[in-house]
């Protein structure tokens, strides 16, 4: 092989291995982010829980069939209040599937929930899917999306 040979190949080398490394380091990132909001959201911790997201009018979340619009509405309306009504949370998020191309990523996860409100204990488990976004360094979820599974219809009583 040519010693021009060998160099373009090098280079081919050394740029793939890159972009592969990327990738991984970029899915790390992506999974990373989705661990530390459910911690954050265990603690109920607001300042710890936004520096996740994007904090802006790009944030779209869907949770249950209710819809916010922009981070403020998501953060007073949905959010803020869940959290301040919350008291010995337990959300956990597994089975983390991540995919990024450049600087957009998202992840599909299953999730576990439970929390005590004032009159009563709640948990719950569903799906849900994140849409991130890397602005400079950082990757910051951009759109929220989980679902519950449907419960069964109530057993009705046979007349008698």
């Amino acid at each position: 092989m040519k010693t021009t040979e060998m160099i373009y190949f090098v280079f081919l080398v050394l740029l793939f291995s890159s972009l592969v490394f990327s990738q991984t380091d970029d899915a790390a990132a992506v999974r990373q982010v989705l661990l530390s909001e459910a911690v954050a959201f265990e603690r109920n911790d607001m300042a710890a829980f936004e520096k996740h997201w994007a904090n802006d009018d790009s944030v779209v979340v869907f949770e249950n069939g209710h819809a916010n619009y922009g981070w403020s509405d998501y953060k007073n309306n949905h959010l803020g209040p869940e959290m301040a009504e919350m008291k010995n949370v337990s959300f956990k998020i597994t089975d983390i599937r991540v995919q990024t191309e450049r600087t957009l990523g998202y992840a599909t996860f299953n999730y576990t929930l439970a929390a005590d409100l004032e009159d009563r204990h709640v948990e719950g488990s569903g799906l849900g899917t994140a849409v991130l976004e890397k602005r400079g360094k950082d990757w910051v979820i951009i759109h929220w999306h989980t679902s519950s599974p449907r419960r069964p219809p109530a057993q009705t009583q046979p007349n008698q």
